[in-house]
């Protein structure tokens, strides 16, 4: 039972968010700040400074989500932050105000596994035509995730293949900058290689046919920068920039795409009534990517389902909404909880049931 609305804190990286949702998981309030700024000079995320910002205006969001939800601090029903995985810094910021309000209002607290909250996303009510009932199959790509995982129940995961090196939007950052574009990478390579021919640099597919689920970007992306080197000295015309973009881009997708494919076969020999391919993690705005996939779902008879792009990224409405989920089950969290700079979503302790899982992970093995 969850006894009233959830307040939802996200700083596990370089956004700063707040949520509020009701019981039943309409969104009464939210709000994401962005560091990009902060961090842009740097080409990449600063830990200092995103703890240092997410301590300077998480208050000030809090106050402004709780306003417009039109509550007080008393009249949550419980508080949740991300536990992690993620920076340390801004992890601690943002457990500790929730923390505080728990003990300061009398309402149960929520330590949410970051991964978990984009696992369940899709079940928010509304996004997914019909629901998307447990099981289904979850692709999670971001700049610092890029895994398959079998969601079969809140807290229940089994993971199934992930990236051996670069996670798939850390590569695309790293190749955004040897092209020269601005941080972050992923949506201004994205709107580089729309102007793009992507047949243009053959580069490499890798782990491309190859059995079971893992990814590999390193090499990708070195075959990438040898093209960039080879180019003539000086600023990297714009049309050949372009080009390198978009065949960059082509390659992921396709090997995504291989990927899910072999997912979705040993998913679908273990739970044959699981039919939805979910896509979540900043990299599933990218249109090229998701369109890939789509194919790659409806080849293996399944749907893809994919959150709005705002909720595709970090953001407090889905650790509200994971929040909400595990209240259901009774399931809260001590005071003294620490944050954890990693947490696999498959880590033992996930599983509301411990001693019990419905399908043993020998069942993905076809």
């Amino acid at each position: 039972m969850v006894p009233g609305p959830v307040l939802g804190i996200e700083t596990s990286c370089d956004e700063t968010a707040a949520a509020v949702l009701a019981p039943d998981g309409r969104v009464l309030a939210e709000h994401v700040l962005s560091q990009e700024r902060e961090h842009a000079p740097h080409g990449g995320v600063v830990p200092e400074i995103a703890a240092r910002a997410h301590l300077a205006h998480l208050p000030r969001i809090v106050r402004h989500v709780m306003e417009e939800a039109g509550l007080a601090l008393s009249g949550l029903g419980a508080v949740a932050a991300s536990g992690g995985p993620g920076l340390i810094g801004g992890l601690l910021v943002g457990s500790g105000l929730a923390r505080g309000i728990a003990i300061g209002a009398g309402i149960p607290y929520v330590a949410i596994n970051h991964l978990e909250a984009h696992a369940l996303t899709v079940r928010l009510p509304g996004l997914a035509p019909g629901g998307a009932p447990f099981p289904y199959l979850l692709l999670l790509l971001s700049g610092g995730h890029c895994q398959c995982v079998a969601v079969e129940g809140v807290g229940r995961y089994v993971r199934l293949g992930g990236t051996l090196d670069d996670a798939v939007g850390e590569a695309f950052d790293k190749v955004a900058k040897l092209l020269g574009l601005s941080w972050p990478g992923g949506p201004a390579l994205e709107r580089l290689a729309a102007h793009g021919d992507d047949a243009r640099f053959p580069f490499p597919r890798p782990m491309l046919g190859r059995p079971g689920c893992d990814f590999s970007f390193s090499g990708l992306k070195t075959a990438v920068a040898q093209t960039v080197n080879r180019q003539p000295q000086g600023a990297l015309p714009r049309d050949t920039a372009a080009d390198i973009a978009a065949s960059f881009q082509a390659a992921v997708a396709d090997v995504l795409a291989d990927r899910a494919r072999h997912a979705l076969a040993r998913f679908g020999a273990a739970h044959p009534d699981g039919r939805l391919l979910v896509v979540a993690g900043g990299v599933a705005a990218n249109a090229r990517i998701r369109a890939a996939l789509e194919s790659a779902a409806a080849g293996e008879g399944f749907t893809l389902v994919a959150p709005p792009v705002r909720l595709c990224t970090d953001n407090a409405v889905m650790v509200a909404w994971a929040a909400i989920e595990r209240l259901r089950l009774g399931l809260a969290d001590p005071l003294d909880f620490a944050p954890r700079p990693r947490w696999p979503l498959d880590a033992p302790d996930m599983r509301p049931e411990p001693a019990t899982i419905a399908i043993p992970p020998s069942s993905y093995i076809v």
